[in-house]
């Protein structure tokens, strides 16, 4: 095979992003053993394949790569080629392969080779046989080794997904599940329905030059668009979310032996301080736990109490999520002045949410157990990276570690101090560090 000046080779757009880590591999394999595995251009000495090893080569500091050079009739047969070739690599999550499968039947469909609706072998075109004849679903799922659902599902995931939250989804566990895919993608259908008639709608007026009519069509498909997008967000955050829960049900080997357990005393009134979290000893309607708070957290988490007399927690945070009792969520909403918004049943788990917000609720089943998986559920749901949590009941620790495990920033509080010494040596144990007395 022939070598060329590896400054030579075009790389045009719309290409995978690069995995600094599969370079970074091959980097080592070239050193080592050679470019085993030459890299594909076609006649113009475009890039059909070989990204990852053409930037491995150029950072060892090659001069000169070895090629497969291929003829394609243009661009559109160079991409195919690529987009072939990408999709016998095993490290295609479920988004990417989702995406090169729609590219690849838009390609064939311009050049004339995706049968359409009663298409058949003898369908002619300007009194001619088509040759080849154009492919049906199935046999374009059979060329590329998968059946014809998942292909027509693949589609629907790179079709339907609106691209801020495919942006999102991107190097997430949920680029890699089909089925949590499925659900964004389904998420919103009849609000995008709604806004593919209103844009229909507005292009007829346009043509009339029915000005008003055109205006009016065009505010409506952009809220169904945005309502669109808002119910796919709110689906991509379910799935983050029931995936935390279930990977927090799961028995940790974080655990370190070398923490003294045996020598915290927990006094009324105390302030502890948990590297970035803070934990407070005493009743947390008083005015010392409150004037500790942040006034922006995102989340309050709280169970409930025979006199419920929290109402603080959402003006603190932005939504304020009660866990009860099957049946006791009407009397709490009686004895609170909170906005409530919905309901949540997650296990055995009623949730009341609040918020001063209209929010947005999760429409899929739960599949999710224990108090550890919803803690983690809710804090995932409702919060990102960095989020102040505040917990008024500190229970068992549960929020406190998913707080840390989810790299959230808790302050919790409870009357109990062998509640909040329970809380603190599971803390301490969890995370290998000590606890300070503030």
């Amino acid at each position: 095979m022939p070598f060329i000046d590896i400054n030579r080779v075009n790389i045009l757009p719309n290409r995978r992003p690069l995995n600094d880590q599969k370079v970074a591999e091959l980097m080592e394999s070239i050193k080592a053993n050679g470019l085993l595995n030459p890299i594909t251009l076609d006649q113009n000495l475009n890039l059909v394949a070989g990204l990852h090893r053409l930037t491995a080569c150029k950072l060892i500091g090659l001069n000169e790569i070895e090629c497969c050079i291929i003829t394609c009739e243009d661009k559109d047969h160079a991409r195919l080629a690529e987009i072939d070739e990408n999709l016998i690599r095993s490290e295609l999550d479920a988004l990417e392969r989702s995406e090169l499968w729609l590219e690849r039947d838009r390609i064939l469909e311009r050049m004339g080779l995706r049968a359409k609706v009663g298409d058949n072998q003898f369908t002619q075109r300007g009194g001619e046989s088509i040759s080849p004849p154009p492919k049906t679903t199935l046999e374009l799922a059979q060329e590329i080794g998968y059946t014809e659902r998942t292909l027509q599902y693949g589609k629907q995931i790179a079709k339907n997904i609106v691209p801020e939250v495919k942006e999102m989804i991107k190097g997430t566990p949920i680029a890699k599940s089909t089925s949590a895919l499925l659900k964004i993608a389904r998420a919103g259908g009849k609000e995008l329905q709604e806004a593919e008639q209103a844009e229909i709608a507005a292009q007829e007026a346009r043509a009339k030059q029915k000005r008003d009519e055109l205006e009016k069509q065009k505010k409506l498909a952009a809220q169904a668009r945005e309502k669109h997008k808002q119910l796919q967000l709110v689906a991509f955050q379910n799935a983050i979310a029931q995936k935390e829960a279930k990977e927090s049900s799961k028995p940790t080997q974080r655990v370190s032996k070398n923490i003294k357990t045996d020598e915290i005393q927990i006094q009324t009134d105390e302030v502890w301080i948990l590297d970035r979290h803070m934990i407070y000893c005493g009743d947390t309607t008083d005015e010392d736990f409150i004037q500790l708070l942040p006034s922006n957290a995102a989340l309050a988490i709280a169970p409930p109490s025979c006199s419920w007399n929290h109402d603080y927690l959402v003006n603190e945070a932005r939504v304020v999520a009660v866990m009860c009792r099957e049946g006791s969520i009407y009397n709490l909403c009686r004895s609170t002045q909170m906005p409530f918004r919905y309901e949540l049943v997650i296990g055995n788990i009623y949730t009341a949410i609040f918020s001063q917000e209209t929010l947005l609720k999760p429409t899929h089943n739960f599949d999710i157990e224990g108090v550890e998986g919803i803690v983690s559920y809710l804090v995932s749901f409702f919060t990102k990276p960095g989020s102040f949590v505040i917990i008024p009941s500190i229970g068992h620790g549960e929020a406190l570690i998913a707080c840390e495990r989810l790299r959230r920033i808790c302050f919790a509080g409870d009357e109990d101090p062998k509640r909040v010494n329970e809380a603190i040596l599971r803390w301490q144990r969890w995370t290998g560090k000590q606890a300070m007395r503030a």
